[in-house]
């Protein structure tokens, strides 16, 4: 169990925090505020923020190298943020290992050569760091302690947050917009982000907000799988999140532990669900739960082998379980997988390119869309 905290604090990704609006609302609230939160120093050649852990951090207002501990999204969402990877020094080997699976590293191959030496799981070696220069580094703001070693050693670090917003992707994507474009005002689009963002949600939850309750589709989520371990979501993890956001149930909310949890088959066999998700930090496809093939496990028995509903989740700029650029196509990937019936109308290939064109610029080809939604096993190598 602890192995798996580990872990999650790495990608987080934790302490709870006061949440925001959940997903049952029908608009999610912007939080652009490049404007007015962040105070310009009296200097000025710096800028004062407040970051998700409420610190007040000052910083130089031209930042030239950026290093990322332990948010293994952030390098991602800072790639598509600046449209570049230049400025990106540091960032950790799990982070890298889905730049090399993923679009990341073929749109910007420049972020294939920042330095992950200095940070092993959660621990930061300073001195590493140091030779890297950054001019400022992020942290998980669930682990106060890596912020006051940073601190300590002279670095400008800010915290990052995924659970302030209780495991919300949406909210927890426009939030890390809104600081960046706080930080980097030049580059801001926050605004942008937000307005899409919520659009995709609100349509989302118009069309699914009648399905009855004994409808809605069952649905568990594998976010590990090896010989020796079954992990999933319980009902306060992403996993929960992501079903409630389209209109389905998570079978295994009745786990109500924080972060990924151990799981054993003989409760996935009496939630027998009808759809399974196995995200990017496993190495298993869906031909795994086909034909047996990890471990001693019999998946044979559940409702959603038996109708061949297993599916892996996308791994566009990152793994697209946790948030991160990708969030508002994710959901409507979940959204018409589920429920193909209510979202025939959506070409995802056609809503993925539009997206990336109209809110950063980017042209993908079809080709690189079409990756998005066939990543293969390398990219969970690491974990």
């Amino acid at each position: 169990m602890k192995k798996f905290k580990k872990l999650i604090c790495m990608l987080l990704i934790v302490t709870m925090l006061p949440v925001f609006g959940g997903c049952s609302s029908t608009s999610k609230s912007s939080s652009s505020s490049a404007s007015s939160s962040a105070a310009s120093s009296s200097a000025s050649d710096t800028i004062t923020i407040t970051d998700q852990a409420g610190n007040e951090v000052t910083l130089p207002s031209k930042i030239e190298r950026i290093a990322v501990c332990d948010i293994l999204p952030l390098p991602s969402v800072l790639a598509i943020f600046f449209n570049s990877a230049d400025k990106i020094v540091g960032m950790s080997e799990p982070s890298m290992t889905a730049a090399k699976n993923g679009l990341l590293g073929q749109l910007y191959p420049e972020i294939l050569n920042a330095d992950t030496s200095f940070i092993k799981d959660s621990e930061v070696n300073t001195e590493e760091l140091l030779k890297l220069k950054p001019d400022v580094v992020f942290y998980g703001a669930s682990d106060p302690e890596i912020g006051a070693k940073l601190k300590e050693a002279g670095f400008n670090a800010v915290a990052i947050s995924v659970n302030k917003w209780d495991y919300d992707c949406i909210e927890t994507l426009n939030n890390w917009i809104d600081l960046l474009s706080q930080i980097f005002p030049e580059d801001a689009k926050a605004d942008k982000v937000a307005k899409y963002s919520n659009e995709i949600y609100d349509m989302v939850q118009d069309r699914v907000k009648d399905i009855p309750e004994d409808e809605k589709a069952n649905v568990f989520f594998l976010f590990k799988y090896d010989e020796t371990s079954i992990v999933t979501s319980g009902n306060q993890f992403f996993g929960s999140w992501w079903a409630k956001a389209v209109g389905a149930k998570n079978v295994a909310d009745d786990i109500d532990k924080d972060n990924a949890v151990p799981i054993n088959m003989e409760q996935i066999y009496d939630y027998n669900p009808e759809i399974i998700f196995v995200t990017n930090f496993t190495q298993a496809q869906p031909e795994d739960l086909y034909n047996n093939t990890i471990g001693s496990n019999d998946w044979s028995k559940i409702k959603a082998v038996q109708d061949k509903k297993v599916y892996k989740t996308p791994l566009g700029m990152y793994r697209s379980y946790t948030p991160g650029a990708d969030t508002p196509m994710t959901l409507l990937w979940y959204a018409k997988t589920i429920y193909p019936d209510l979202f025939e109308d959506i070409d995802l290939n056609e809503e993925v390119e539009k997206y990336y064109k109209e809110v950063f610029d980017v042209e993908l080809t079809e080709e690189q869309v079409e990756s998005i939604f066939a990543p293969t096993s390398d990219a969970a190598k690491g974990f």
